[in-house]
Order: C-alpha cells, then sequence, then structure tokens
C-alpha cells in the first residue's frame, strides 16, 4: 500500500496539511463501463467527501 497519498482536493473533508489523505482507504472508479480507464481523467475518487 502506498505511504502517503496525496490529494489537492482542499475541500474533502480527508485533506490534511501538505496535501496528504488522511482517509483510511480510497476508492477509485472508472468511467469506463470495461473498467480499463487508460488515464487518469477516466477515473473519480470515491473516497471524497465534502467538508461542508
Amino acid at each position: 500500500m502506498a505511504k502517503d497519498v496525496l490529494c489537492e482536493v482542499n475541500s474533502c473533508k480527508y485533506w490534511a496539511t501538505e496535501n496528504k489523505c488522511n482517509a483510511s482507504s480510497i476508492y477509485v472508479v472508472s468511467h469506463r463501463s470495461s473498467n480499463q480507464a487508460r488515464n487518469s481523467e477516466e477515473t473519480d475518487c470515491k473516497t471524497f467527501e465534502s467538508k461542508i
């Protein structure tokens, strides 16, 4: 597992200083029906939760 997960989305409740993600796990999904993403634009972080 990755030592540090970095994230620049500071409106997420898991965002921490130095752009660290402090979620206990990360869930990333593909936009493609085959689940074979070809680049980052074809994925989404489903772990995101708004701070607001």
